[in-house]
């Protein structure tokens, strides 16, 4: 089995950063994903807010990997297991959110997985800044001004 467990802070509201979350097709715009694939997606909502069961298809150059969300508790964790990707299986991965002191964010996005003998080698070393650049690109892109909401009046 292997792992992935990265951890960044964001001076985004968790709010912020939880519907960046539950919104798949906001990822491509701060990940390193290149684009959600709609057609064969499933249980998207039509909203941003996709649930439990839900299916996110996304595609990165050439490959096309799928994950199922598995839990959800509002601003605080994001679960999902793989539902299909060429090179990994048995994935399940989880995204926690913790209140920073000074209405931030800290991210810990941290998975396990199995793959082939013969990817043993490049896939974790791979996989470890991938998931720390995806981290990344939500903390920094979360920062944008035009993302936090409005103050109640």
């Amino acid at each position: 089995m292997h792992t992935y467990d990265v951890t960044v802070t964001t001076t985004a509201s968790p709010e912020v950063v939880w519907k960046l979350l539950v919104d798949a097709a906001s990822w491509p715009r701060w990940s390193k994903l290149d684009s959600l694939d709609t057609t064969r997606s499933a249980g998207l909502d039509p909203g941003g807010d996709d649930g439990v069961g839900a299916v996110r298809v996304f595609r990165t150059g050439p490959v096309v990997s799928g994950e199922r969300l598995t839990e959800k508790v509002e601003r605080q964790l994001l679960a999902y297991e793989g539902a299909f990707h060429p090179a990994m299986h048995n994935y399940h991965a989880r995204i926690e959110l913790t209140p920073t002191e000074d209405s931030g964010t800290v991210i810990h996005w941290y998975g396990e997985y199995e793959t082939s003998w013969l990817l043993r080698w490049v896939m974790p070393r791979f996989l470890r800044k991938f998931m720390r650049g995806t981290a990344e690109g939500l903390a920094r892109y979360a920062e944008e001004p035009e993302l936090e909401p409005e103050p109640d009046r």
